[in-house]
């Protein structure tokens, strides 16, 4: 089977998932449900506004939201040549949930749409900070000390956040469901500068592929190569920091997206970035998307968060894929 088809059967998974996405739901709808909800000015009012607002901005939140998160894990596996590493691995979760929580605990803040914005900057000065301490010393990137700083600052926010938690439990019921990750309740309108930015960045990093092989060959080679390793460090950061600081700041934390897929998406199709990174964004939308299906439908009418379901179902996915490769390797 060809590299070719190998990402069409990724691509035809996708528009799969999306079509599951849109039928799916307390009133299930048909295809041709669909088809009419879709088409304006043939159908009455509250169809239209459950399958063309609600569901279809959730179904293309969790699409850029998906492939975010596994292009970004990919993106950190190249960038500190760790096959364990994550996006969390930067401290973006943590330094996202603490800007939430601080605006709702000390200030107030109901607005979803300050949320956003609020915990895309957590993200991004948690990322930020990881970087510079990884950058301090040599005047270049270390993995080790970076790795470090992440899970320094993880558990430094970490405790901020529940100090803030347990003075204030009006703002734990109010962030809990968004902090277990959630695509629910989202608005186009304010989610949208953020989904074009995710588009960008996924698009930047799929141009940078043949530089990320080379740096995935290791430093010297790159150095070699006549790369200047310094520039695509800070610019692979860069957008792992802008793929999963949005994502987080859209649908809360949601783990093993960004450690599972990369793996999978690598044994199945290609470890060659030209290929991985554009199997990575389809196989991610296809993954969060069907995991957020079955948390819609798993205990109707309530719903579980879709951070919990990707937990559930990537544990033991994951363990399996390490017990297969020890067995192989």
């Amino acid at each position: 089977m060809t590299l070719t088809l190998k990402l069409s059967i990724l691509l035809l998974a996708l528009l799969v998932s999306m079509l599951l996405s849109l039928m799916a739901g307390p009133l299930w709808l048909p295809p041709e449900a669909l088809l009419t909800a879709l088409w304006p000015g043939q159908v009455h009012d509250p169809l239209q506004q459950l399958v063309a607002g609600a569901r279809l901005t959730r179904t293309l939140t969790g699409v850029v939201v998906g492939a975010g998160l596994a292009v970004a894990g990919a993106l950190m596996q190249a960038l500190t040549r760790n096959p364990m590493a994550s996006p969390g691995l930067f401290g973006i979760n943590a330094g996202a949930s603490f800007a939430i929580i601080l605006l709702v605990a000390l200030l107030g803040v109901q607005d979803p749409r300050l949320w956003l914005w609020c915990a895309l900057g957590g993200a991004a000065l948690a990322g930020t900070l990881v970087w510079l301490i990884g950058m301090r010393g040599q005047g270049a990137l270390n993995p080790l000390r970076m790795v470090l700083a992440g899970a320094a600052l993880t558990a430094l926010f970490s405790a901020f956040s529940q100090a803030l938690l347990v003075v204030d439990q009006q703002g734990l019921d109010t962030v809990l469901f968004w902090l277990a990750g959630s695509l629910a309740e989202r608005e186009l309108n304010t989610a949208a500068p953020l989904l074009l930015g995710m588009l960008l960045a996924l698009v930047c990093a799929c141009l940078l592929a043949a530089q990320v092989n080379v740096l995935s060959a290791g430093h010297s080679i790159a150095v070699a190569l006549g790369q200047r390793v310094g520039v695509l460090q800070l610019g692979l950061a860069g957008l792992i920091i802008c793929l999963a600081g949005s994502a987080v700041a859209l649908a809360g934390s949601i783990g093993f997206v960004g450690l599972l897929v990369p793996h999978m998406v690598r044994r199945w199709l290609s470890s060659d970035h030209r290929w991985l990174l554009p199997g990575c964004a389809l196989a991610g939308g296809s993954l969060l998307l069907l995991a957020d299906v079955a948390a819609r439908l798993v205990i109707l009418p309530q719903q579980v968060p879709v951070g919990v379901m990707t937990a559930l179902c990537g544990a033991p996915l994951f363990i399996a894929l390490v017990r297969r490769a020890q067995q192989h390797g």
